[in-house]
This record gives C-alpha cells, sequence and structure tokens, in this order.
C-alpha cells in the first residue's frame, strides 16, 4: 500500500465520492445524454474500483451546495481523497471550488458527458485548474479512471 499522509498511517485509507445536483436521476434523465446506468451503479463502480486499489470509499449525492460542502470539510480529517462530479455546479460554484482547495485533499473531477461538445455555459470549470485529475466525457465508466488516477496520483505525492 503508498504510504499515506501522517493522519491516515493507522487507518485504511478512503475516497469521498460526491455527486451533485441532479446526478440522483442518473439512469432516467436524458439518457441519449447521460446513458442508463444509474447513480447506484456509480457507486457500486466506485466502490470495486477502490477496493481493488486498498480504499474504503464514502459516497454521497445532494442537490444542495451546502451539504456538499460539509462533507468536503469532513473529509479534511477522514479521506485521502475525493472523486467528484459536481453537476451543473462546476459552472457556477466558486464556493465549492473554495472548499475543495481549502481542505487540500487531491481531487477528481468527472462528468459522465462531454461538457465541452455541449452548450457554451458549460465549457467552463470552476475546478478543473486546480483538480489533480478531470476526467469528461467517459460515460460511468469515467468515474473508474478517475478513481486510478487519483490513487496513482497520491501514491506519487
Amino acid at each position: 500500500m503508498w504510504p499515506l499522509p501522517g493522519r491516515y498511517r493507522d487507518r485504511v485509507p478512503s475516497l469521498l465520492l460526491l455527486n451533485g445536483p441532479n446526478l440522483n436521476l442518473l439512469g432516467t434523465r436524458e439518457p441519449a445524454i447521460y446513458g442508463s446506468e444509474t447513480l447506484d451503479d456509480v457507486v457500486s463502480l466506485v466502490t470495486s474500483t477502490a477496493a481493488a486499489l486498498g480504499f474504503d470509499v464514502e459516497a454521497l449525492q445532494s442537490n444542495h451546495e451546502g451539504v456538499l460542502i460539509d462533507a468536503i470539510h469532513a473529509a479534511r480529517s477522514s479521506a485521502g481523497g475525493i472523486v467528484i462530479n459536481p453537476g451543473g455546479l462546476t459552472h457556477t460554484s466558486v464556493a465549492l471550488r473554495d472548499a475543495l482547495t481549502g481542505v487540500a485533499l487531491p481531487f477528481a473531477e468527472v462528468h459522465v458527458s462531454d461538457v465541452h461538445a455541449r452548450e457554451s455555459f458549460r465549457h467552463h470549470s470552476y475546478l478543473s485548474d486546480v483538480a489533480s485529475v478531470v476526467v469528461v466525457g467517459e460515460g460511468v465508466a469515467g468515474y473508474a479512471r478517475a478513481v486510478r488516477e487519483l490513487v496513482a496520483a497520491l501514491a506519487n505525492s
């Protein structure tokens, strides 16, 4: 197992999986864009991918920005990194960015659809330039890649 920072050495390393607004509708919301896999499928994929790398996962989805920010703050003392699909908050939330940079945990930003091939307002992310990993447009499978790349980044830090 890779070396953990001091505050994590005596526990199994964990990742926080966060999914933002409307991701609870995966599988039913615009399946032509987002596919037919559900949020439960995402959680299962992330959990199994992380477990194979020696990590536990705590998962949370919320349609409320403050709930996501509170979870990020709490992760500071419990997680080695964060995998986040912020949904529409990607394009609007300086507060989410501030929370992520404030806890100083490496994080992976994930988007199921190719946001750069969609409406112009989706082309800007408040998170991408401070993320350790960015995965866009790979469907639900992109979450597994995000976990693998985030764990690799943690091992190299």
